[in-house]
């Protein structure tokens, strides 16, 4: 999924829901997401990637809900 701006697609779109996390590469080249919020700001945002025009870009996604670690500060794109 590199290079085609998910990561930034992404944290555009995070902006206007009230979460916070990190996207990253993986050497891979899959693509990793990780966010903390409600279930619901999280379902819509989710939601709001694929109708970002990047679903066709999407081949798996992998989905664990666990209770927030509180560990970030706003949507950040990591290195």
């Amino acid at each position: 999924m590199q290079g085609v701006g998910f990561r930034y697609a992404a944290k555009a779109l995070a902006a206007g829901f009230e979460i916070s996390g990190t996207i990253r590469n993986l050497p891979d080249g899959r693509v990793e997401l990780i966010a903390e919020g409600t279930h619901e700001e999280l379902d819509a945002f989710r939601t709001a990637i694929r109708n970002e025009g990047l679903a066709g870009f999407i081949r798996d996604e992998q989905v664990t809900w666990a209770d927030a670690q509180n560990e970030f500060r706003g949507f950040e794109i990591s290195r």
